[in-house]
């Protein structure tokens, strides 16, 4: 596949541009920031591949002439411009990005309509499964269990709680009879009573290195539960980012899931 790579200069970015050349796709289409120092240079510098010999540049919708699809981890706003772009020359897109607000959310999803989309605050396979697993241990429990969700990330994050706790909270609200209007809770401080059945906690932890790690608690009377996805590499999301691409070529418009890449049903 030819495909275009939003964001190359992140973390992600460059981790997608390597998993993707060493599974033979090239690199079309090279986007970072504004002001970035990498504007202008070749994508070969990041990672020497033949592959990846195409020059990075600020996004411009003459450079996606020709991509099969884009992957993005960039920002909102970015994400935004690029889908807009997308949507009139007809090419998927796979999403990474978090921290939209509801409205950008909503707009995404309006666009599957005309391209094939897939949004995923988490593009890890194993934690797609613990949204799978979540899924199912919420429809099993009832609120005997009290339901605590946590999330670690490093000190360079700037949004939280992360997105795929968020998502963690919705398939609890979704799926645990007696939760679908719990309050969220995030963090607790000082003198709050007794916690209450109706509330669902959310805590975030910001340091060092740390990749991505998430809990959801099922807490009971008697006993404890704990579903946990912990990633040692950001490698583990851009297989799975790279994966998805591959799922869309040649998809009809849609908006697809993680579950749909993974075979779920």
């Amino acid at each position: 596949m030819n495909i275009g790579i939003c964001g190359i200069g992140g973390r992600m970015g460059n981790a997608i541009l390597r998993i993707a050349v060493e599974r033979g796709h090239k690199l079309h289409a090279a986007f970072d920031a504004d002001g970035s120092t990498l504007i202008n240079k070749n994508a070969k510098e990041l990672v020497n591949n033949p592959l990846a010999d195409c020059s990075i540049s600020a996004m411009n919708a003459d450079a996606l002439q020709g991509v099969d699809g884009v992957i993005d981890f960039s920002g909102p706003v970015a994400t935004m411009k690029l889908i807009t772009i997308l949507s009139d020359l007809k090419k998927p897109v796979v999403i990474g990005t978090t921290g939209f607000s509801e409205s950008d959310v909503a707009q995404i999803r309006s666009y599957s309509e005309i391209i094939p989309v897939i949004h995923s605050p988490n593009m890890s396979l194993g934690v797609n499964l613990l949204f799978k697993l979540t899924e199912i241990a919420s429809m099993a429990l009832s609120t005997d269990y009290d339901v605590e969700i946590f999330e670690a990330h490093h000190r360079f994050k700037k949004d939280a709680p992360s997105g795929t706790a968020k998502r963690l909270l919705e398939i609890v609200k979704e799926n645990m009879n007696g939760l679908s209007n719990a309050v969220d809770v995030n963090g607790r401080e000082g003198i709050t009573g007794e916690r209450t059945s109706n509330e669902i906690g959310m805590h975030a932890m910001r340091g060092g290195n740390i990749i991505g790690e998430h809990t959801v608690f099922y807490t009971g009377l008697d006993d404890r539960i704990e579903l946990t996805h912990r990633a040692a590499s950001r490698d583990v999301f851009a297989r799975g980012a790279v994966s998805a691409m591959e799922y869309l070529h040649n998809r009809a418009p849609g908006f697809y899931t993680m579950y749909d890449v993974l075979g779920f049903k």
